[in-house]
């Protein structure tokens, strides 16, 4: 026990160094997507997350997004608990068979306008659980899905770009606009 007191006193922390105090690009990025969803809601972004099987990597920075450097709810784009007040269903991870039902009820307790996001690679073809007997494959497998964020796992940057490119209208795939 000794040793161990005396090597953390000698050892550095082991910790990131802090970003920059006033990084324009995130708040740019932050502000156009408010705009784009008053634009095209009335009012901000609900975002309900929904975890379909994944390993949770998708999940640490989606709800990077959350704290206090990126802090999207200054914005007025929030996560809320219950689909019945959500506009977006963020997707992460493989749909696994015993969720199944869950993401269908989910998705139908969602009211329109709705969008699916399906963030990660895991959320596209089923990833690095692709496979499994426990697995029905990605996302687009059970519902459908208007925008697939690619990554393992995204950057929270990457999300919020990827959610400002839906509340555009752009059909991320093809580059046009959405009907």
């Amino acid at each position: 026990m000794r040793m161990l007191l005396l090597r953390s006193l000698i050892q550095p922390p082991l910790t990131e160094q802090s970003p920059p105090a006033g990084d324009a690009a995130i708040n740019e990025l932050a502000r156009t997507l408010d705009g784009a969803a008053h634009k095209r809601l009335g009012r901000s972004l609900s975002i309900r997350a929904v975890d379909a099987g994944s390993c949770n990597g998708c999940e640490l920075e989606m709800h990077a997004l959350s704290n206090a450097f990126y802090d999207i709810e200054r914005f007025g784009i929030r996560f809320v608990a219950s689909p019945r007040h959500a506009d977006v269903l963020l997707v992460t991870g493989p749909v696994t068979k015993n969720m199944r039902e869950a993401l269908h009820r989910t998705y139908d307790a969602t009211p329109n306008p709705k969008w699916v996001v399906a963030i990660g690679d895991c959320a596209l073809n089923g990833g690095c659980f692709a496979g499994s007997y426990a697995v029905m494959g990605g996302v687009s497998a059970v519902l459908p899905v208007d925008l697939h964020i690619p990554g393992c796992p995204p950057p929270p940057m990457e999300i919020l770009k990827g959610l400002l490119a839906l509340l555009e209208g752009v059909n991320v795939k093809t580059g046009a606009p959405r009907g």
